[in-house]
């Protein structure tokens, strides 16, 4: 079971002067589902090398078992030191593909053309196609082989406008993962904000929030079977 990991390499959150990147929890807690079920995993990113990691997801307040568990692991610290590059990976070679959010995503990945291609090339292919929290942005332009988007009448979550409010970055992000979804034909849904909620719509698992990493993991094993 091999299983490809894409992380964004986009770190400047908008033109606020302040860092952005991926969420640790939402890398951490998918990372030890997988890794505990026997998954092969293979990290890859747009520049490769060490992805940033948004500094709010290593606050105190924001730690976790699985974070813990991550910061007293030499080999998974080492594994994301040393992420693929995105251009160099290939559908072909795993049997899913999971994408961690925090809000770097929505600037380089939701626009990478790679990943597009990827995404399109894992569910043209009939394998799960996984993103948590801010990650399913990154499906705003992937589309079926009918030319739709890939969204389009799916069943899907993923941070909700209510949650961008929350955390003050309405403004300031490039635009609102629920709003993208919606304007694609997903039938979006959430739950209570910071709430776990997973959506499983065929072969596509989307979370809504750093609280549904572990499940979407779980929902990708369990599709994996």
């Amino acid at each position: 079971m091999k299983i490809l990991v894409v992380l964004t390499s986009h770190d400047q959150l908008g033109d606020t002067g302040k860092k952005t990147g991926f969420w640790l929890e939402e890398f951490a807690a998918p990372y030890y589902v997988f890794k505990d079920a026997g998954a092969d995993l293979t990290l890859a990113s747009p520049k490769g090398g060490q992805p940033p990691l948004d500094p709010k997801s290593d606050a105190p307040e924001a730690q976790t078992p699985a974070t813990e568990r991550f910061r007293q692991d030499p080999e998974a610290q080492a594994a994301l030191a040393n992420t693929r590059r995105l251009s160099e990976v290939r559908e072909e070679d795993y049997d899913a593909i999971f994408y961690p959010g925090g809000h770097g995503p929505l600037w380089d990945l939701a626009e990478d053309r790679d990943s597009i291609a990827l995404i399109e090339a894992f569910a043209a292919a009939g394998k799960p196609v996984s993103a948590v929290c801010h990650a399913p942005g990154v499906l705003r332009h992937a589309k079926n082989g009918d030319g739709l988007p890939l969204v389009n009448g799916r069943h899907v979550t993923g941070f909700s406008n209510s949650e961008e409010d929350a955390v003050g970055l309405s403004q300031v992000v490039p635009f609102l993962v629920q709003d993208a979804l919606k304007a694609n034909g997903a039938r979006y849904s959430k739950a209570d904000d910071w709430q776990s909620h997973v959506e499983v719509d065929r072969l596509l698992i989307t979370g809504q929030n750093p609280a549904s990493s572990e499940a979407v993991a779980e929902a990708v094993l369990k599709l994996l079977g």
